[in-house]
Order: C-alpha cells, then sequence, then structure tokens
C-alpha cells in the first residue's frame, strides 16, 4: 500500500481498532461487573434468542450493504432501494419471531423466553437504520466518526447494563444492554451522517445489485447458522449452565478476537477495493494486512490462553471457573480466525462471488462432521473441533486466495514464521511465571501480563522483525499526523 492510500487505510485502522479495543476494555469491565451478579443458568437462556437475532440481522442486510461498498459509484436511489428493503424485512422478521417464541420456549423448556423476546428482537428494526448510514460511513473512510459512535453506543448499553444488573433486575440487564446500545448507535449515525432516504428506489435496484448480494447472503447465512448451531443443541442436550460456560467462552474469546476481526475487515475490504486492479500492490498490501494482523493476534491469543486461570479466578469468582478449559480451548481460534477473514476479504474483492459460495459449501460439509462427531462426546469436545475448523477455514480461504492475488504459501508462512517464534517465546515466559512465582490470582494475572509484553516487544526488537518495524512505522505516522 503507498501513498494517500497507505495512511487513509492506516488511519482507519488505527481508528477502528481504537475503538474496537475501548469497548472491548469497555465491554470487558461491563461483562465482570454483570457476570458476578447473574449465574451460569441466566447467561444459557439469554444464549438462544440472542441466536435467532443473529441469524435475523444477516438477512436484514442480505449482502446489500457490501454491494454497495463494492459498486464504483451508489446512487441515491440505490442507497433509497437497500434501506426500504432492510425495514420491511427487519419488521417482517420481528412479527415472525415474536410469534414463533411461544414453540421455541416449550422446546428448549425455558419459559422467561416468551417475556424477553418481543424486547430484544426491537434489535431487528434498530439494526435495519443503521445499515445505510453504516455503509455510507464505511465508504467515505470516515473511520474517525464512526468508532466514536460505535464506542458511545457501547458505552451507553453498558451503563443501562450495570445500573439495572445492580438494581436486580437479572437477566433483563443483558436485554437493556443489546437494545439501548443499538438504538443510540441508530441515532448518532442518522445525526451524524445527514443521509435520509429523499429519492426514490426500488426492485431495479435491487435486482442489479442482486447477483452478488445473494451470493453474499448464501455464504453469510451459512456461516451464521453454523456458527450458532452449536449453542442450540448444547441448550437442548445438556444443562443450561453448560450453555452458559459454553456461549461465555465464546463471547469472551471475541471481545478480543473478534473486535480485531471486525476492525481489519471493515477498513480493508474497501481500501483492497480500491486497488484491486493493481495485481503486485495487491498482493503486497494483503501480505503486509496478514503481517499486521498476526503480529497484533498471536500474543493476545496465547497471552488469553496462559493467564485463563488466574484471570478468571480474579476478575470473576469461583462460580465461573468452569469456563476456563472451554475458554482455553476456543481461544486456539484466535490463532487463525483473524486471517482466514483477511482471505475472506480478498475473495470478496477479486473473484466473482462464485468461488465463496463453493468454499462455504466445503466448509460447511466438514462443519457438518465435526459437529456430527463432537457434540455428542461434550460440550469440550464441541469447543476442541470448532477450533480446528477455524484452522481448516483459514487454510481454504488462503488457499483460494492464491489464485487472485498473488500471494503464494511459501511468502505466507515465510512472513508468519518469526511473529509465531516470538509469541511462543513469550508464552513460555509467561507460563514460567505462573509456576515459579506462587501470587494470589490478581498479582500473577498483573505480573503475567508484564512479562508477557516486556518479552513481546524485546524479543520484536531484538531480532528486528519485519512486523514490528512497520507497525512501528504506521503508528509513528499516524501520531505525527
Amino acid at each position: 500500500m503507498g501513498g494517500e492510500l497507505r495512511q487513509r487505510v492506516a488511519s482507519g485502522v488505527a481508528w477502528s481498532l481504537g475503538e474496537k479495543i475501548a469497548s472491548m476494555l469497555l465491554q470487558a469491565g461491563v461483562s465482570i461487573v454483570v457476570l458476578r451478579m447473574l449465574t451460569p443458568d441466566d447467561m444459557g437462556i439469554m444464549t438462544i434468542p440472542t441466536v435467532l437475532v443473529t441469524l435475523a440481522l444477516v438477512v436484514v442486510d442480505s449482502g446489500f450493504s457490501q454491494t454497495l461498498i463494492r459498486m464504483p459509484a451508489p446512487s441515491e436511489r440505490d442507497y433509497g432501494a437497500v434501506f426500504r428493503f432492510n425495514v420491511v424485512v427487519s419488521l417482517a422478521l420481528y412479527a415472525a419471531l415474536v410469534a414463533a417464541m411461544p414453540w421455541v420456549a416449550r422446546f428448549y423448556g425455558m419459559p422467561l423466553l416468551t417475556r424477553i423476546a418481543p424486547v430484544l428482537f426491537l434489535l431487528l428494526p434498530l439494526n435495519a437504520l443503521c445499515v445505510i448510514p453504516n455503509t455510507i460511513f464505511t465508504r467515505c473512510f470516515r473511520f474517525a466518526s464512526l468508532s466514536k459512535i460505535v464506542f458511545a453506543s457501547t458505552f451507553a448499553g453498558g451503563a443501562v447494563a450495570v445500573g439495572m444488573a445492580c438494581g436486580g433486575c437479572g437477566i433483563w440487564s443483558l436485554v437493556g444492554q443489546r437494545v439501548t446500545a443499538m438504538g443510540v448507535k441508530a441515532l448518532l449515525l442518522w445525526r451524524a451522517g445527514g443521509w435520509r432516504p429523499r429519492a426514490s428506489g426500488g426492485w431495479r435496484q435491487l435486482r442489479a445489485m442482486a447477483p452478488f448480494s445473494l451470493r453474499l447472503l448464501a455464504t453469510d447465512l451459512i456461516a451464521a447458522v453454523y456458527n450458532n448451531v452449536s449453542q442450540l443443541f448444547v441448550g437442548k442436550l445438556y444443562p443450561v449452565d453448560r450453555l452458559g460456560f459454553f456461549n461465555q467462552a465464546q463471547k469472551l474469546r471475541d471481545l478480543s478476537v473478534g473486535s480485531t476481526m471486525q476492525a481489519v475487515q471493515s477498513v480493508t475490504f474497501p481500501a483492497l477495493s480500491a486497488i484491486a486492479g493493481d495485481r503486485v500492490k495487491f498482493a503486497e498490501s494483503y501480505r503486509q494486512v496478514v503481517m499486521i494482523v498476526a503480529f497484533v493476534m498471536f500474543p493476545v491469543t496465547a497471552g488469553l490462553i496462559c493467564v485463563a486461570p488466574d484471570m478468571f479466578a480474579a476478575l470473576l469468582g469461583e462460580k465461573w471457573m468452569p469456563i476456563v478449559p472451554y475458554f482455553r480451548t476456543i481461544a486456539l481460534s484466535g490463532f487463525f480466525a483473524p486471517i482466514a477473514s483477511v482471505a475472506y476479504n480478498v475473495l470478496k474483492v477479486r473473484s466473482d462471488g462464485g468461488v465463496i459460495v463453493r468454499l462455504e459449501v466445503l466448509k460447511k460439509v466438514v462443519m457438518t462432521l465435526v459437529l456430527a462427531a463432537t457434540i455428542p462426546c461434550g460440550v469440550l469436545a464441541l469447543t476442541g473441533g470448532l477450533a480446528a475448523m477455524t484452522f481448516f477455514e483459514m487454510v481454504v480461504n488462503f488457499g483460494a486466495t492464491t489464485r487472485y492475488a498473488g500471494l503464494t504459501w511459501g511468502r505466507f508462512l515465510r512472513t508468519l514464521l518469526p511473529v509465531a517464534l516470538v509469541t511462543a517465546a513469550m508464552a513460555a515466559a509467561v507460563c514460567a511465571v505462573r509456576l515459579w512465582v506462587p501470587l494470589a490470582p490478581l498479582p500473577a494475572l498483573l505480573l503475567q501480563a508484564v512479562v508477557g509484553v516486556l518479552c513481546y516487544v524485546g524479543l520484536s526488537r531484538l531480532f528486528r522483525l519485519e512486523a514490528w518495524r512497520t507497525t512501528l512505522e504506521i503508528v509513528k505516522k499516524l501520531v505525527g499526523r
């Protein structure tokens, strides 16, 4: 990446990642307060409607926002048509899900779901209001403003959750958090963006966008189903507290892994789209993104795995200690999922979408076999299967990009190997501290964090890693600006 584009991408990643880190820390603080007041059973009950909302949100968007980002110059009619589609579909899905919830509640033996659903499912129409303003902010690289809006909405939701939890509202504190955050985000996007659906648009615009959008809908919906279907099985086959442990392990993993993935994806897709015609520049940009993502995510993932026992003991207390093996296992996906996501973005930019569908079919066939083999063996076996699946997804996604992006397997591995070796050394140092220095959980956690950071930064500087030098260069330029 060179010149103005590189600066825009670097600035965008910095703002987006900064917001994700700030939101991650805020959500971590909120989670600590709320989880200490709620039970694993509460979290298990909340999982079922949350999964249904996640699937419905994919349908609400239907891939049209990504199509608008990919288009050279979408018109006001294009924006208007997609906006009206989003709103109509969200209202239809809201009505259908609320009507189906009594049956769902009986199936899972969770009568509380019928009371939660009408409020929680307001996320659908509220999200529909966000899609087009968020798309316009992304197309215009207004990541600074977007990051501030997302953080403000996260803060508002967190404040409501803590207040309701302290007031004894129980599971309703989680419902209030989600709905408040989405409502504030919609309000701020509309106030800051200034966009309104003025131009008329209809089926003609949607039909023109449909071929690519529907391919993305198919792949995103399949991915969402397979990412969440395991929770539906766990909720039916195992005690509700086991579902709570399993779900929270995934959510806590996503605070770091998911936040970074979203930050990189939201910026790299429009940036890579802008240089899709220059094969050499595209390949080098792709390599640098992978390298920097690995440089950030490898030590974070390894560190979380190493400090998990002390982290949960110090922050959540004894009732949540059974979550440790689930968290450690599912956290392994942090090594692979971000790279798989970057590769997926490359395929969205350079391919016609057909290869994405074929790859998703392959991955879901393998995923079906993994789920069928692991679910009967227990929740821990399931988490291991899911972690292994992210490795497989990274392999097939990157393998497909070698055809389109000009980045070979050899260069890919040579780029990641130095980062992996330094991460392994850091993890060994952190584990040694835990074994050799007997401390209470909180002091042990702080000491391990300090040792891990010093070791990783020190070794990166000592061996002059390319990833270290590139990241430092970007940070210096951003600070200078």
